[in-house]
């Protein structure tokens, strides 16, 4: 075996996100023991000291610190993960780039376009390596339906539809946490969930050209809730109630690039947080002239496939990932034995510290995250005009174009 490469590794903020990143980052040389490569968990910053003990008593990093610059400069990081609340992305994204770290960042990484172009600015002119927290592309079975949609095997696309639905917001007494306050957030569902969704979409079918859309605030009012105490999970009883400053549902109309492999297509996006019923349905449906595709993030290791129009078994047919999914043959040996969140958080690492080490870029980048921001803020621009907004093409981007 080829000697491994250690790639010392500095996490900002241990929560959920922190761990989750931590753990992929452990994976690697198990999961990929080809890469030749061993992250080495070197620092990480919290501004809560139990988190920073957690950080080295639980996950393994040598040190710990309150202060998230001590992470940046610290002479044996490499790359950095940035887990930290959305306010705070751009800032240490910026930061971080201009302490020469690549960074593995959370999206939205920032608060709408101008700020999220701020950190592609930054880290163009450093030269650094980024990577976005967009991991539904990594699920094998998206992987596949780009595969079969880039091999024209369900013809020219020409609409699709996808839907972003989650109840992680649908209690009314939740709390009136960060994520409801425009100045601390930006958006709300826009940045969180439909940033996903227009990744998505973009990767799998290309980028898009135009939007027309509308927004909801569903539940206008939630209890207030002290700064820096609990989530927006908590749930207060009869407390002094504070307005809610951003969006519960956003819905749009899209057009594709004419240079898309979708050229010419349309289609509807959908993302709300407050849906009842829905708990993580986050899913697209493809259509193509000879055939189309659906997949659901809460079926995540299954794709429905049509192909044809002709015989005894028109219809979708229900496909498990498999080995030639995509990277499922890293984590199962065969067909029915299922993938869970985590494993496309260490597909995500694995791409990220490739490009990294420069042996591949399968990455997404900063230009992604700018893309989907600028289709997100296209869409707040429609829901105040009632008008079509074009969005201006991003170079760099990882989504699928001809």
């Amino acid at each position: 075996m080829a000697e491994q490469k250690v790639i010392g590794v500095g996490l900002v903020s241990v929560g959920w996100m922190g761990k989750v990143h931590s753990r992929a980052y452990q994976s690697i040389p198990v999961v990929y023991p080809e890469l030749a490569i061993k992250p080495r968990l070197v620092i990480a910053a919290d501004t809560e000291p139990s988190r920073g003990e957690y950080a080295k008593d639980v996950l393994g990093f040598e040190e710990s610190t309150l202060d998230y610059h001590e992470v940046l400069n610290h002479p044996e990081v490499d790359v950095v993960s940035i887990c930290a609340p959305n306010f705070l992305h751009a800032e240490i994204g910026i930061a971080a780039a201009k302490a020469g770290k690549a960074f593995w960042i959370e999206k939205p990484v920032g608060r709408g376009v101008e700020e999220t172009a701020s950190v592609q600015a930054a880290a163009a002119e450093a030269g650094v390596v980024s990577s976005i927290g967009f991991n539904y592309r990594h699920a094998p079975a998206v992987e596949k339906a780009k595969a079969l949609i880039a091999e024209g095997r369900i013809g020219r696309i020409t609409n699709i539809r996808g839907t972003f639905f989650a109840d992680y917001s649908a209690e009314p007494n939740a709390a009136l946490s960060w994520r409801f306050n425009r100045k601390l957030a930006g958006s709300g569902v826009l940045g969180d969930l439909m940033g996903h969704l227009v990744d998505l979409v973009q990767y799998v079918v290309g980028p898009i050209s135009d939007v027309t859309g509308m927004t909801s605030t569903v539940i206008k009012q939630r209890p207030i809730q002290q700064m820096g105490k609990g989530t927006h999970f908590d749930v207060i009883e009869g407390g002094e109630l504070g307005d809610v400053e951003n969006e519960d549902y956003a819905g749009m109309m899209v057009r594709f690039a004419d240079n898309a492999v979708g050229a010419g297509a349309v289609g509807t996006l959908e993302a709300s947080r407050v849906s009842v019923g829905p708990r993580a349905s986050y899913n697209f449906e493809i259509y193509g002239t000879e055939g189309s595709l659906h997949w659901d993030f809460e079926r995540l290791n299954e794709l429905d496939i049509a192909v044809g129009r002709k015989g005894d078994l028109v219809g979708y047919t229900r496909v498990m990932a498999s080995p030639g999914f995509g990277d499922f043959d890293h984590f199962q040996p065969g067909a029915g034995t299922s993938m869970g969140f985590d494993d496309l958080k260490v597909i995500e690492a694995r791409k990220f510290l490739e490009s990294f080490v420069g042996s591949k870029h399968l990455n997404s980048n900063i230009n992604d995250a700018v893309s989907a921001a600028a289709v997100c803020d296209a869409v707040e621009q429609s829901a105040e005009s009632g008008q079509w907004v074009k969005v201006a093409p991003v170079p760099g981007v990882t989504a699928a174009i001809r």
